[in-house]
C-alpha cells in the first residue's frame, strides 16, 4: 500500500509544492524500486564510474572543499573538525580507490540465507533483499556521502543524505560527480540524492517521513544521534558515539602497550574508534605512567588523570567525573589507575558507549574474561581500537559503526543494508 506522502495530489503540501526533502525522497522512492532489481554487473559498473568520475572532478572537489574549511576556520571550528571535514588529493583517491573496493565485494542481494523443504511439500527460503530508501544524516565528513552512496547502491538501495552546513559545498560537487556517472551508467539519478537545506527543519522532517524512508541512519556527535534516536518515528539504526578504552593490564607487555596505546589515541584521533580513556592497572602503574606519559606527551596529548595516575605524571591536568564519559575527538586524553580487571570492566560498563575497548595482557584467562564481559560492539586484546573500520573488517567502505544490538552491530558493511523476505514455492497447497 502506498504512503499518504506517495499519493499526495499535485499542489497539496506532500505534492506538487512539497518540499526539498518530501520531493527527493518520492524520487529516490521511485529509483530503490528499479535499484532492487538491477543486476550486480549494472550496480558494479555503475560504482566503477562513480570511482573515475570523482578522480575526473578532482579540482571541482578539491575547490569546494576549500570554501568549506576556510568557513569552518573563520567561524572557529577545532582542528579535529577540520581534520574531519578536509579533503586532499591522497584522501579522495582513496575514496575513489574504497568505491572500487565495494566492487569486488559480493552482491548480498538474492542471496539465499537459508532454504528448506516442509512435510507438506512447500519450499521456503529466506533471500537477502534491499532495505529500499536509506536516509543519512550526518556531520563534517564529506567522505561519508561516497561511502553511504557506493554501499547503498551495491546493495540496492536508493541513498538519501543530508550533511551538515560545514561540508555543503564539498558534498554538493561530490553528489554531482556521482549522479553524473550513476546516471552514465543506465541507473536513475537519484539513487542518491543530497539535501541541500541543512537546516534543523529538513532534519526533522526525514525522520519522519515514514513511508518514504524506509531506514535512517545518523553518523555523528552525540548530539545528533540523540536527537534522530528521540525524534525519528522512521526505524533507526543508532551508529554510535566513540568513548573508547584501552586497560593495560599488570601482566602487559609494555613495549606492545606502548605501540596500542600511541596508535589508538594519536594516529587519527578524530574519528569514533580513537581510544578516549586509558585504564592502567595499579600493579604496572609505576612502570608505565611514566613511561607513556612522555610518549603522549611528545605526541601533543594533554593528559587528563585521576589522582594516583598525577603520583606518575605530574603536569597531568586533573580528571573530573565528566572527562570519563567525553568523546574528545582530539589530542586528548583521560587516563585512570584501577585495583584490577574487575575495576576496568566496571569503569567501561559505567562510562563507556560500547563501541570499541580493548585490553593489553598475556593472561590467556583474562583476556578471556574481559571479551566475554565487556559488552562493546568490538572487543580487543593485544590489538588497537583504531582497527574498528569496515575496510580494516574486510568490509569494504562502511556504512557506519553500529552500537546497537538489533539488526546491526559494529561496522556496517553490505549485507547490514539488507533485510530478508521468505519465499514459498507451492504445487496447490491449502491450509486446513
Amino acid at each position: 500500500m502506498l504512503s499518504k506522502v506517495e499519493t499526495a495530489a499535485p499542489g497539496t503540501v506532500e505534492g506538487a509544492g512539497a518540499s526539498e526533502v518530501v520531493q527527493k525522497a518520492r524520487a529516490a522512492k521511485r529509483a530503490a524500486r528499479r535499484l532492487a532489481v538491477a543486476s550486480t554487473k549494472q550496480k558494479n559498473e555503475a560504482l566503477a564510474e562513480m570511482a573515475l568520475s570523482l578522480e575526473a572532478h578532482e579540482a571541482a572537489i578539491l575547490d569546494a572543499n576549500r570554501k568549506d574549511l576556510e568557513r569552518a576556520a573563520a567561524s572557529g571550528s577545532s582542528q579535529a573538525r577540520l581534520d574531519r571535514l578536509k579533503l586532499t588529493s591522497e584522501r579522495l583517491r582513496a575514496i575513489a580507490a574504497s568505491v572500487r573496493e565495494v566492487i569486488d565485494l559480493d552482491d548480498p542481494v538474492g542471496r539465499t540465507v537459508r532454504a528448506w523443504r516442509q512435510p507438506n511439500g512447500l519450499e521456503i527460503a529466506q533471500v537477502r533483499v534491499p532495505l529500499g530508501v536509506v536516509g543519512i544524516i550526518y556531520e563534517a565528513r564529506p567522505n561519508v556521502t561516497v561511502d553511504a552512496a557506493a554501499l547503498c547502491l551495491k546493495a540496492g538501495n536508493a541513498a538519501l543524505l543530508r550533511g551538515s552546513s560545514d561540508a555543503l559545498e564539498s558534498n554538493k560537487a561530490i553528489a554531482a560527480a556521482l549522479q553524473e556517472a550513476i546516471v552514465k551508467a543506465g541507473l536513475p539519478e537519484a539513487s542518491v540524492q543530497l539535501i541541500e537545506d541543512t537546516g534543523r527543519a529538513a532534519a526533522q522532517e526525514m525522520m519522519t517521513l515514514n513511508g518514504l524512508i524506509d531506514v535512517l541512519i545518523p553518523r555523528g556527535g552525540a548530539g545528533l544521534i540523540e536527537a534522530v534516536v528521540k525524534n525519528a518515528t522512521v526505524p533507526v539504526i543508532e551508529t554510535g558515539v566513540g568513548n573508547c578504552h584501552v586497560y593495560v593490564r599488570k601482566d602487559a607487555d609494555l613495549d606492545k602497550a606502548e605501540r596500542i596505546v600511541i596508535n589508538a589515541k594519536t594516529k587519527r584521533p578524530s574519528v569514533c574508534c580513537a581510544m578516549e580513556t586509558l585504564l592502567v592497572d595499579e600493579g604496572v602503574a609505576a612502570e608505565f605512567l611514566p613511561r607513556i606519559g612522555r610518549a603522549l606527551k611528545a605526541a601533543g596529548v594533554e593528559i587528563r588523570g585521576c589522582d594516583r595516575t598525577r603520583r606518575y605524571i605530574e603536569d597531568a591536568v586533573p580528571a573530573t567525573e565528566e572527562d570519563w564519559r567525553t568523546e574528545y575527538l582530539d589530542l586528548i586524553l583521560a587516563v585512570k589507575v584501577v585495583d584490577g580487571l574487575d575495576e576496568a570492566i566496571d569503569h567501561i560498563e559505567t562510562y563507556g558507549s560500547h563501541h570499541s575497548d580493548a585490553i593489553v595482557t598475556e593472561s590467556y584467562s583474562d583476556a578471556r574474561r574481559f571479551v566475554n564481559e565487556v559488552d562493546s560492539a568490538a572487543v580487543y586484546v593485544n590489538a588497537s581500537t583504531y582497527f574498528t573500520d569496515g575496510g580494516q573488517f574486510g568490509f569494504g567502505a562502511e556504512i557506519g559503526i553500529s552500537t546497537q544490538k538489533l539488526h546491526a552491530r559494529g561496522p556496517m558493511g553490505l549485507p547490514a543494508l539488507t533485510s530478508t523476505k521468505y519465499i514459498i514455492h507451492g504445487s496447490g497447497q491449502i491450509r486446513g
